[in-house]
Parts: C-alpha cells; structure tokens; sequence
C-alpha cells in the first residue's frame, strides 16, 4: 500500500491546496524539504502528498536521500498518481475549471464492464492527477482486483 507519495510543481502551494481541497484536507507548509507543501487528507491513515517544486531533484546522500536544484528540468513525464476524492465528478470538473486545468472524465481498461471511469486532472497542465470521485473507486478495485486486470495483464491467480 502507499502511504505517501512526492510530486513535482510550479507552485507548490496552489497544487497542495487543490489536491488538500480534493481530500476535504488541509494543505501546510513541509519544512523538511525547502519550498515544498503538503496536502494531508485528514483520513485517519496520515494519507499525504508531498508537492517540491519542479526544480528539485531527490539523489541519494552519504547516509540518506537528499535534495538538489536542477538546472534543467522536464515539464512532462509518466509519472501519475490515482486518487480517491470524497467530491463528486461535478466538483471536481469545477474546481479544474476554476484553475484553467485540463480537466475530464476518461475511460480506462476498455469498454463495458471491463473499464471504469475517472477524471483525469492535468496540475499546471504538467502532471496528470487521475482522480476516482466518491463512488467511483469501487469500480477501480473491481477491476484490479478482478478478473479483468488477471486477463489484461495475464496475472496469477494468488489464493
């Protein structure tokens, strides 16, 4: 399970407070890592993510991780994150308008009752945030936890 995850952005603070707003959580500063936010879910399991800015870059140190600025740093990349989101699809829409963020619903894992739905919210237009709204997680799970992700993606069957 992931407990918590780090994304990059331009602005750190407006994506942690979208992403906190997503959660009806609280987005903070994140002290341990220079100009970063948080966005924390207030869910009872301590679910956050992490927003650095752009320009840093995570290496491994002498004894730890640690963090340097990049002088040249990609906009786009295959990095993305699926998150669940109490808001309904209308809410959600609404607030990637209101930020000027590609923001719609998308299909996943093919047709019929082989997929399931999910809006795709691109932050800063840069990083794509699939968002699953309240009830639609549930078709999510039947799909990965199901026999259509063991046929999609030929998985043993783990009794």
């Amino acid at each position: 399970m992931i407990l918590h995850a780090s994304i990059p952005a331009d602005d750190p603070e407006r994506v942690a407070r979208v992403f906190a707003e997503l959660w009806k959580g609280e987005a903070v500063p994140f002290p341990p890592i220079e100009r970063s936010w948080m966005a924390y879910a207030h869910d009872g399991r301590g679910s956050e993510v992490e927003i650095s800015p752009r320009d840093l870059a995570f290496i491994p140190g002498p004894a730890e991780m640690s963090c340097q600025t990049q002088p040249a740093t990609p906009r786009f990349s295959s990095a993305h994150l699926l998150v669940s989101s109490v808001l309904s699809p209308e809410e959600i829409l609404a607030i990637g308008a209101r930020e000027g963020w590609t923001t719609r619903v998308c299909r996943r894992g093919g047709p019929g009752p082989m997929g399931f739905d999910l809006i795709e919210m691109w932050l800063e237009n840069a990083f794509m945030l699939e968002i699953a709204p309240d009830g639609w997680a549930e078709k999510y799970l039947a799909f990965m936890a199901g026999e259509p992700a063991r046929q999609m993606f030929a998985l043993k069957q783990v009794a």
